[in-house]
């Protein structure tokens, strides 16, 4: 565009917007509609309001643009402090507090998120090293355990066959006599069961508790030992071997994916082949995240002593306790 045409469209701008301000305002306004049908361009004129509340019967009715001067109130923003998402999330935070267990972590479309999943990876790596792992020779040294076995032979035997690891071996068994006292009061006993690193974590801590427990009852305490791959179980036959009016039986629980690294402790009184589950009961969820370990073994001292005064355990006991 030549400079004479840029001078020329800028008059002509200028002088209309002068005759925007000279003329009176008008709240009507013209909409031209053209007969694209016909050949010489005809249109027709339809008269239109500035103003939407303009009633034109027949007529179309265009809004004017608000005024951009009148500023609209903002909107109040809503009170999110109670409302039923927040109180939710209070809940599920209140919950997930009081439980170690998998929940409201979340997903990432149909999947698990990346941190979770590696979590749950790990547990899970952890569980199976506690059950194919082996307690710290070392730490049965130091307490002056020594190991005896059972039917087993080896780790997917004891997995596969559970009544192989509720029978001592014949050389176990003469072991025992040969080096343990007859007819205690209490006897220990100790086992991997299905997680040695529960042996290894809390073993120490529980044994010597309970020791100083029974200790100051003026309890009359056998010679402890260690069973390798045992199952509950066998404390029957340490019981008719030795002939205790207790077994406390300290073993390694099955791990699961929150503790690999769970102990329990099972009392039995007077057991013998042929005892029955309900005969036994168990103080369960050593850990440091359960009952802690020193509180256990000081706890156990103390049903111990309760076994003894009413010749029970299990149902048995609880009966004669009502």
């Amino acid at each position: 565009m030549d400079q004479q045409t840029i001078e020329k469209v800028t008059r002509l701008v200028m002088e209309k917007m002068k005759d925007k301000k000279t003329q009176p305002y008008s709240r009507t306004s013209e909409v031209k509609i053209w007969d694209h049908t016909s050949a010489n361009h005809q249109f027709e004129s339809i008269a239109s309001a500035d103003d939407a509340d303009d009633e034109v019967e027949g007529r179309a009715v265009l809004s004017k643009f608000p005024n951009q001067s009148e500023k609209k109130k903002p909107k109040p923003e809503p009170d999110t402090s109670s409302t039923p998402e927040s109180d939710e999330k209070d809940d599920l935070k209140e919950l997930k507090s009081k439980t170690p267990a998998r929940i409201g972590v979340g997903r990432a479309g149909v999947r698990p998120k990346t941190d979770t999943w590696l979590r749950f990876r790990y547990d899970h790596a952890a569980a199976v090293d506690a059950v194919y792992g082996n307690v710290d020779r070392s730490l049965l040294e130091s307490l002056n355990l020594f190991v005896v076995n059972t039917k087993v032979t080896d780790q997917e035997t004891y997995i596969r066959r559970p009544d192989y690891g509720r029978k001592l071996s014949e050389e176990s068994k003469e072991i025992i006599r040969e080096k343990c006292l007859k007819n205690p009061e209490v006897q220990i006993i100790v086992s991997d069961g299905l997680s040695s690193k529960a042996i290894d974590e809390n073993l120490e801590d529980v044994y010597l508790s309970l020791q100083q427990s029974l200790k100051s009852l003026g309890l009359d305490v056998g010679t402890p030992f260690f069973i390798e791959k045992g199952r509950v179980a066998a404390m029957d036959d340490v019981g008719e071997e030795l002939q205790p009016e207790v077994i406390v039986y300290l073993i390694g629980e099955r791990p699961g994916l929150i503790s690999a690294e769970s102990m329990s402790a099972y009392l039995c009184y007077k057991p013998r082949v042929g005892t029955i589950e309900s005969q036994r009961q168990v103080v369960s969820n050593i850990h440091r995240g359960g009952i802690p370990p020193v509180e256990a073994g000081a706890y156990l001292g103390g049903v111990v002593e309760k076994i003894l005064n009413y010749k029970a355990s299990g149902v048995e006991l609880v009966k004669k306790e009502r």
